[in-house]
C-alpha cells in the first residue's frame, strides 16, 4: 500500500510540472503550423502607349512575401518584387510569356505565367522639311510616335535602299542632275507598323555666278521692291551679246528711290577669285543713259565687310545697243582680298523716284 502511494504521488508532480511548462495561450496542436502556399496569383500589366515599349508589372497574390518576376524576352535573371510594389521593363514590339513566382512565407511558392502582347502604334502627324542649295538636298522629319525614319531619295530606282534618318537629326543627299524626284519619308514606329509621306521635290542647277539665264534648270531669284524682274527672250541679239534670254528689270513709276532686286546665291561670290563684277546691260531709252546701275553685295560670310560697304555704281554710256559695265571692288579699301558675298543686289537710278525706266541685263559675272 505504501509502495502505490508513492507512485501516485510521482505522478501528480509530474504531471504538475509538465502543464507548468507549455506557455498559456499555445496551442499543442502542430496541425495548425502548416502554412499554405500562395493563392490568387495575378499579374497586372501596364503598357504605355507612346511606342517605348515600357510595360509595367504588378504582381499579386495570397499569402505571398515577395514574387519573382521573369520578363520572358533575353533579360536572364527575374525581378525581385517587393508585396505591394511593382517593376517596369522595355520590351521589343512582340509577344511575351511573363512567368510570376509569389514566394511564400515559409519558403512554399507558387508560379504562374501570364501572355503579354506588346505592339506599337502608327507614327503620327509626319512632317518633312528640305532644305535645297542646287544639287544637294536635306531632309528633317518629325512624327509622333516615331522612333527613326528612312529617306528614299528617289533618283535609284525601286531597288533604293533607304537612308535611315535619325529622330531630330538631318540626312543630305547630292543629285547628279537637275530633275524632278519623288522623295518618300517612311516613319518607323519601332515595330511593325509606319507612316510614310512622298513629296515632288525640284532640284535645280546651282543660282550663282556667272548668271546667263540661259539655263532651263536654274532658278533665277530676283526678289524685287519697287522693281521687277522678268526672265524674258533677248530683244537685240547682236554685238556682244547673242544670247537667248536674258533678264528684263523695270523700275515702277513712282515706286522709291533705292527701290531694289535681291539675289539670294546657292554659292557665295568669292574675291578670292577676282574682285569685279562685269554685267552686260541694254536699254532701249536714249533718257536712261547717264543714270547709274548700282552694284551692291550683301550678307558676307563672316560678317565682314558690314552691308552698305560694297556699293558701286556706274552709269549707262548708250541705248539701243548692248554694252558692258565693269565694278571693279578693289577700288574699294574697306572689303578683304577673301571677302565673300552670298547676296547680289541690283538697284537703278537711286536719286529719284520710280520713272517707268526699263533695261535689260546678262551675263553677269567675276573677273579679275
Amino acid at each position: 500500500m505504501k509502495k502505490i502511494n508513492i507512485i501516485l504521488s510521482f505522478l501528480v508532480i509530474l504531471t504538475t510540472a509538465i502543464s507548468c511548462s507549455i506557455p498559456d495561450g499555445i496551442s499543442q496542436d502542430l496541425t495548425l503550423n502548416k502554412t499554405d502556399s500562395p493563392t490568387d496569383v495575378a499579374s497586372l500589366f501596364d503598357i504605355t502607349n507612346d511606342n517605348s515599349g515600357k510595360v509595367t508589372i504588378t504582381p499579386s497574390a495570397s499569402g505571398a512575401g515577395t514574387y519573382s518576376v521573369y520578363f520572358g524576352d533575353d533579360t536572364s535573371n527575374p525581378a525581385l518584387v517587393q508585396f505591394g510594389a511593382n517593376v517596369s521593363h522595355l520590351y521589343k514590339e512582340g509577344n511575351y510569356t511573363v512567368k510570376v513566382v509569389a514566394n511564400g512565407l515559409n519558403g512554399v511558392n507558387t508560379e504562374k505565367t501570364f501572355p503579354l502582347s506588346v505592339i506599337f502604334r502608327a507614327p503620327e502627324n509626319l512632317t518633312v522639311t528640305f532644305t535645297k542649295t542646287a544639287h544637294n538636298l536635306k531632309v528633317k522629319a518629325n512624327a509622333i510616335y516615331a522612333a527613326s525614319y528612312l529617306v528614299y531619295f528617289g533618283d535609284v530606282g525601286p531597288d533604293e535602299v533607304g537612308t535611315p534618318l535619325a529622330a531630330a537629326a538631318e540626312v543630305s543627299h547630292t543629285y547628279t542632275a537637275a530633275g524632278t524626284y519623288n522623295v518618300k519619308v517612311v516613319a518607323l514606329s519601332g515595330g511593325i507598323a509606319q507612316t510614310e509621306k512622298t513629296t515632288e521635290v525640284v532640284i535645280t542647277d546651282a543660282f550663282e555666278l556667272p548668271i546667263t539665264f540661259d539655263n532651263p534648270n536654274v532658278a533665277y531669284s530676283f526678289v524685287t521692291s519697287g522693281l521687277s524682274f522678268q526672265k524674258v527672250a533677248n530683244p537685240n541679239i547682236s554685238g556682244i551679246n547673242t544670247s537667248d534670254m536674258v533678264g528684263k528689270i523695270f523700275k515702277v513709276v513712282g515706286s522709291p528711290a533705292n527701290s531694289s532686286s535681291t539675289s539670294t546665291l546657292d554659292y557665295p561670290i568669292d574675291f578670292s577669285t577676282g574682285n569685279k563684277i562685269r554685267v552686260l546691260v541694254y536699254t532701249t531709252s536714249s533718257s536712261n543713259i547717264g543714270k547709274k546701275l548700282n552694284v551692291e553685295l550683301q550678307s558676307a560670310v563672316g560678317g565682314t565687310p558690314a552691308n552698305g560697304v560694297a556699293i558701286l555704281k556706274v552709269p549707262l554710256t548708250t541705248s539701243g545697243s548692248w554694252e558692258e559695265l565693269v565694278f571693279d571692288f578693289s577700288t574699294i579699301p574697306g572689303i578683304p582680298a577673301n571677302a565673300k558675298f552670298n547676296q547680289l543686289v541690283f538697284r537703278f537710278n537711286d536719286s529719284t523716284t520710280g520713272r517707268s525706266e526699263t533695261f535689260y541685263i546678262d551675263n553677269i559675272r567675276l573677273t579679275n
